[in-house]
């Protein structure tokens, strides 16, 4: 039996215990593209996770739809009870249940949102990067359906890219956005199910409430659904 490695400062040994206890983490599909091909967009999906996770710490029961690889996702199990993660394409479903980790349990499974709600009842819905594909004559369909899912009190906050930012956008990227908006136009939307909406601004990594036209995403923190 050979020696067991250690490092040369006894405080990072736990780095060696946990790779031979849990192995190395593998990246999810779509940011091991983006560790591949454009690093630091990890870190800006990274940062708008942690966001999320700060709005909305201490909810009991947190539905995030459009989950994608889910990567992000453990920032906001930090900081709640309990999330469920949904997307429409089982291959990213797929994805997430092979790198399960048990000791962060979190219930994943195919849905498309444009058919119908969430099956349960949820005190904060969160999407990222899933609004701006839906075609504007779906949107008041399926943010019905996500209203569908929201207690009386519970968040809603969703992220999108801005309008302004396409023109900085890959053709591949811009394919499938196609319903972006400005700051006032996605308060107004909001405002047509919340009666409190908060947009604010992000770029890179720093979310701010600067000016809408600057922005490259866009936030909107909804709360008090409408009747």
């Amino acid at each position: 039996m050979g020696k067991k490695q250690k490092t040369r400062e006894p405080q990072y040994q736990i780095h060696l215990d946990t790779r031979d206890e849990k192995g190395i983490t593998k990246f999810g599909l779509q940011n091991n593209d983006s560790w591949h091909s454009d690093p630091k967009h990890f870190m800006f999906t990274l940062s708008r996770y942690k966001f999320v996770s700060k709005m909305l710490a201490g909810r009991e029961k947190v539905l995030e739809i459009g989950c994608g690889d889910a990567m992000g996702t453990r920032l906001v199990q930090q900081t709640v009870g309990h999330v469920t993660a949904v997307d429409f394409d089982p291959i990213y479903i797929k994805d997430v249940q092979e790198r399960a980790d048990a000791e962060w349990p979190m219930e994943n499974f195919v849905h498309d949102i444009t058919e119908a709600p969430v099956p349960g009842a949820f005190d904060a819905i969160f999407t990222l990067d899933m609004l701006e594909h839906i075609p504007a004559e779906k949107e008041d369909a399926v943010l019905n359906n996500i209203t569908a899912s929201l207690e009386p009190h519970g968040v809603f906050l969703a992220g999108i890219p801005s309008l302004v930012s396409q023109r900085y956008a890959t053709s591949e990227s811009r394919e499938g956005h196609v319903n972006c908006k400005d700051g006032d136009d996605f308060k107004a939307a909001m405002e047509k199910w919340f009666h409190n909406v908060f947009v604010f601004s992000m770029n890179d990594e720093v979310v701010h409430t600067g000016f809408y036209p600057m922005a490259h995403y866009l936030f909107a923190l909804c709360t008090t659904k409408r009747d």
